[in-house]
């Protein structure tokens, strides 16, 4: 567990923001002064920057789920500053802190630790003493620099506002806001495993974000294969949404689309390879998977008589396979399956070819 310290509300103040010549003007950036913050500060009960990483992700998504903030860091919705300190092995007084500043992502916040746990533990092995100070740290060379002194902790001045006026909560009123929260990450995860049959690393990728979850709910609710529609999600759906840079909630396909495609393709009328091609021209249009289906010809080649002929020709066409398939090189089969879907152009049944190969073949 990691303990919280206090949490309190703050205003946003201007940031200056310099040239990139050094001897080049300096500007003061107002947009977000006065913008109201809230400040979570942690006990620290955090060991290392992975953990560091994994509390940061539970805390955005409980934030998230509980609408308290979006939590873009990239509009500048969320932001982390972290103290770091060293000791001794067996020691139990904390080493001198050092804070990092302004820290817009959580991959350069275990990078930012990764590097300043190198760094003091290189300056304290060689008998150099810290002094408490406010670094950044600089992406681009993966590197912190110094910034300014620290004060004391004693220096913050913490002091109750006269223009607010002090509110009390019941315990009444606490309990009546804990019943009303929504169903959090973990809870999610668990129900999703249980209730849809999905791994839990599935659980973790569909619970990343509130509308992910609502995603795979509403496409997935009373389908009796979930764990398919998880599948599709995480691997077609997102890896185009995240080429495109949308957030789930602007995907052209919605829930109820990606649904009516799953329906399609298990009723035999379209493959799982021409699925995958309906899919892209859904997301790059945003029409319906029949309307497609319809317009291109795409619809799967299910007719035993048809196939039977074409299968034929193959075979007529390929006797010395037909023999090396017989003779038992195995593989021959699914030389000669390929060659029915070319001839269809992949729009073969696949199981139907399958089975009525094996019928003319021998098995």
């Amino acid at each position: 567990p990691v303990g919280i310290t206090r949490v309190h509300l703050e205003e946003d103040a201007g940031k200056l923001v310099h040239d990139e010549d050094p001897k080049g003007p300096s500007y003061v950036d107002f947009n977000r002064c006065g913008v109201p913050l809230l400040e979570i500060v942690t006990e620290p009960d955090l060991r290392t920057p992975e953990e560091a990483y994994v509390f940061l992700n539970a805390i955005k998504e409980i934030m998230q789920y509980t609408g308290v903030s979006e939590c873009s860091m990239e509009k500048g919705e969320l932001r982390v500053d972290v103290n770091i300190s060293l000791r001794g092995s067996g020691e139990d007084q904390f080493g001198v802190k050092q804070e990092i500043k302004n820290l817009n992502s959580f991959a350069n916040v275990r990078r930012a630790l990764e590097y300043e746990t190198k760094r003091q533990t290189k300056l304290l092995r060689s008998g150099e003493s810290l002094t408490q100070e406010t670094r950044l740290f600089d992406p681009n060379k993966n590197a912190t620099v110094s910034m300014r002194t620290k004060e004391e902790a004693h220096d913050y001045r913490y002091f109750p506002d006269p223009d607010l006026v002090p509110v009390l909560l019941k315990k009444e009123e606490i309990a009546k806001r804990r019943e009303a929260l929504p169903e959090l990450p973990d809870m999610k995860r668990h129900r999703f495993v249980e209730q849809y049959g999905v791994t839990e690393y599935d659980a973790a990728n569909l619970c990343s974000s509130p509308a992910t979850a609502a995603y795979f709910e509403k496409a997935a609710g009373g389908y009796k294969q979930p764990k398919k529609i998880a599948n599709w999600i995480q691997t077609e759906l997102l890896h185009y949404l995240n080429e495109q840079r949308l957030d789930i909630d602007q995907s052209p396909v919605t829930p109820a689309m990606l649904r009516d495609l799953f329906d399609i393709m298990d009723s035999g009328a379209i493959s799982g390879k021409i699925a995958k091609d309906v899919f892209m021209e859904m997301m790059n249009t945003g029409r319906g998977a029949g309307a497609i289906i319809e317009e291109k010809g795409l619809e799967q080649l299910s007719d035993a008589g048809e196939l039977g002929r074409l299968i034929d020709e193959v075979l007529s066409d390929h006797e010395n396979v037909v023999d090396d398939y017989r003779s038992g090189k195995r593989k021959a089969f699914g030389f000669l399956v390929g060659q029915v879907m070319k001839k269809t152009r992949g729009k073969a049944n696949p199981e139907l070819v399958n089975e009525l190969l094996n019928q003319k073949i021998g098995g």
